[in-house]
């Protein structure tokens, strides 16, 4: 099975989300440039809120990951509280 993976511009506003990917997802492997933040993850990636909420402090709206977010690969399933990648069997 393929990993899936979701990119980010490397900036500040990225920095926790990438921080609570790497917190809830074993495995994940962090590729970083100067413009760009690539995180592959084995099956399922996933993304939640209360993590980054944890990190920041502040309350966090999910959506806001689109303002930062470049590409990603995969099933996208996505509510209030998760974001999640995965393939589909």
């Amino acid at each position: 099975m393929s990993n899936v993976f979701i990119a980010f511009q490397a900036n500040e506003e990225a920095r926790p989300i990438v921080e609570a990917i790497l917190a809830d997802n074993p495995g994940a492997k962090v590729d970083r440039s100067p413009a760009l933040i690539k995180i592959d993850v084995p099956h399922k990636l996933t993304i939640r809120r209360q993590t980054i909420e944890r990190l920041t402090g502040q309350p966090f709206d999910l959506q806001q990951i689109q303002v930062n977010l470049v590409t990603l690969s995969g099933h996208l399933d996505e509510d209030d509280d998760q974001f999640t990648l995965s393939w589909k069997h």
